[in-house]
């Protein structure tokens, strides 16, 4: 029995690190002959020119800056660097519906020829199989998703027996969705800071697993469920890693130090402090009896020796 208890938390154990080494949400050019045929593209929103999604295959940066969101107007500038030439034609696909107004495909370079059969308002479209490097720009609507979140397959190429080459592929989400993801992206923030910063290891590995099980929960449909997972998160009071404990041990120190010589040093003041009050109250005793001898002779001493005895007395709260 312990043996199978043993084996089931190791494979929950490794289950929950392979859950925490997924990326999230991963947007990127797919090549399926490895052959990098599309080297950059980037997506914008139609309206406001807002930069979306952006890649370049030179610098491996892959950059999602705004999530698409169904029934939204874009337009993708990809670039497509065709290495070789080859007989048949290539051509152009894309999964987005078309505008009301406009083309599908603009050419942006002027120095490759497309060819004859290819159309700017049909998808897909062919274009000729010269070698060279074009630039194309695309403009469409976003398709509503059957889930929470799916892939939309922005632009597709493909060979002249319909093989895919590469395509561009995003997850288009809902507005629940696109909430999640910017949530998700703070505490991802986060956690990187605060592993950066020292925190306890075991912390900030909780952290992680429980922004794992968001994740998952979230790409099953249950995206109501995993933004409250991720609201439920407060990192503003993570416990202090062994190193900042380190650098702050020494000042605890000191400031120990600090403390307790002061401590000392009070304790002797306030020993001397007593031990003259208990001299003074002793003399003011030896004062009352010598007045009331002095009064019998020198009523005007005595007056004079009254007030200094009151005065004393005043002085240590008597």
């Amino acid at each position: 029995m312990k043996k199978k208890i043993l084996a089931l938390s190791l494979l929950l154990l490794l289950t929950a690190m392979c859950i925490t080494s997924m990326p999230i949400f991963t947007v990127k050019a797919q090549n399926a002959s490895g052959t990098g045929w599309i080297t950059s593209y980037s997506i914008y929103d139609y309206s406001s020119k807002q930069l979306l999604v952006q890649y370049n295959s030179a610098t491996g940066v892959n950059q999602t800056l705004a999530p698409m969101m169904p029934g939204e107007q874009v337009y993708c500038t990809f670039t497509v660097n065709v290495f070789t030439a080859g007989s048949g034609d290539l051509s152009l696909g894309s999964s987005l519906q078309r505008l009301l107004q406009g083309e599908y495909w603009t050419l942006v370079t002027q120095n490759y020829s497309l060819g004859s059969a290819f159309n700017p308002n049909a998808n897909p479209t062919a274009f000729t199989w010269n070698q060279g490097t074009f630039t194309m720009t695309l403009y469409g609507i976003v398709p509503t998703p059957s889930t929470a979140s799916a892939p939309i397959y922005v632009v597709t190429l493909f060979g002249p027996s319909g093989t895919i080459l590469q395509q561009i592929t995003v997850l288009a989400t809902s507005a629940a969705m696109a909430s999640f993801l910017t949530i998700y992206n703070q505490k991802e923030a986060d956690l990187k800071s605060l592993i950066s910063s020292g925190v306890a290891t075991g912390y900030t590995s909780l952290l992680s697993t429980v922004l794992a099980q968001a994740e998952a929960e979230a790409t099953a449909g249950d995206v109501t469920g995993a933004t409250n997972l991720l609201n439920a998160i407060n990192t503003s009071n993570a416990p202090a890693g062994s190193a900042t404990q380190a650098l702050l041990l020494p000042i605890i120190v000191v400031v120990a130090v600090i403390a307790v010589v002061f401590a000392f040093l009070f304790m002797r003041i306030r020993g001397k402090v007593s031990y003259i009050q208990l001299v003074v109250e002793d003399q003011i005793k030896d004062l009352e009896g010598l007045t009331l001898r002095i009064s019998k002779i020198d009523r005007q001493s005595s007056s004079s020796l009254e007030s200094v005895k009151d005065r004393l007395k005043r002085l240590v709260g008597m």
